[in-house]
């Protein structure tokens, strides 16, 4: 189990903490399989009725750790990466986010996955894919349009915006603002009341909420293909090179 991933258990609610401050909490493959256990297991476990999503110190989680993602694990399968996607896809349960500080790339759209978004005041929300030469994964090229609009979307996909915790709110990417020092009480008290409720009421609930849904795995299968096309291609390669000597990438 990696020491960067935290899980708390406190009566009915687990907390998972993405703990890894020096690395701007920064997700490697080993971490990501950490993630996707805990939430097949919570998944699995009637004890456990809902579940939080965190991160330590000032940073929700800056994604993926580039050095890492781009090594990857060629002889598995199903890297980790995509293991935690289709875990969190594909949660029976109440999956809740309290996003404490900066959300980038897959930090903002496993939230598309989340059945609930909370976020202190200096959240913020950026998915620079096109940035470092890659695609849009976890489904994020529609369930984002689906979320915000195509043209906020768009804006944030295609040309790099970058979204504050009231502008996240007002498109309804997220939930509710909290200040910073009251998020995790906040949303630890909605958690908790949420494991008290119904459990069969409540999956049922969930399931019909994300019923017609059923493209989407298909569709998150195409993004991983494409993505992993181009982390083996000059385009990631530059933008690594670029962002490692401080300047901008020359793609010719």
């Amino acid at each position: 189990m990696s020491h960067h991933i935290e899980i708390a258990r406190e009566a009915r609610v687990v907390t998972i903490t993405i703990n890894r401050q020096d690395k701007k909490n920064a997700l490697t493959q080993e971490m990501y399989g950490v993630l996707a256990d805990t939430l097949v297991a919570y998944g699995e476990n009637n004890d456990e009725r809902a579940l939080v999503i965190t991160g330590a110190g000032e940073m929700f989680t800056a994604g993926n750790d580039l050095g890492d993602f781009a090594k990857g694990d060629r002889e598995k399968e199903v890297p980790p990466v995509w293991r935690f996607l289709n875990a969190i896809r594909d949660c029976p349960k109440p999956v809740i986010a309290a996003v404490n500080g900066p959300a980038i790339g897959v930090g903002l759209t496993m939230l598309l996955h989340c059945d609930l978004v909370y976020a202190g005041r200096a959240a913020t929300f950026a998915a620079p894919f096109v940035k470092l030469g890659v695609v849009p994964e976890a489904g994020s090229s529609v369930l984002l349009p689906a979320a915000v609009g195509m043209a906020m979307a768009n804006d944030i996909l295609l040309a790099g915006r970058v979204l504050n915790a009231d502008e996240a709110l007002k498109v309804g990417l997220i939930s509710r603002v909290f200040d910073a020092d009251v998020l995790i009480d906040e949303v630890g008290k909605i958690a908790m009341a949420m494991s008290m409720a119904a459990p069969t009421s409540m999956k049922l609930s969930k399931g019909l909420i994300r019923d017609g849904r059923e493209a989407l795995a298909e569709h998150m299968a195409v993004e991983a293909k494409l993505f992993a096309s181009q982390l083996q291609g000059p385009e990631f390669a530059e933008s690594v090179a670029a962002m490692a000597e401080k300047r901008l990438p020359d793609y010719g």
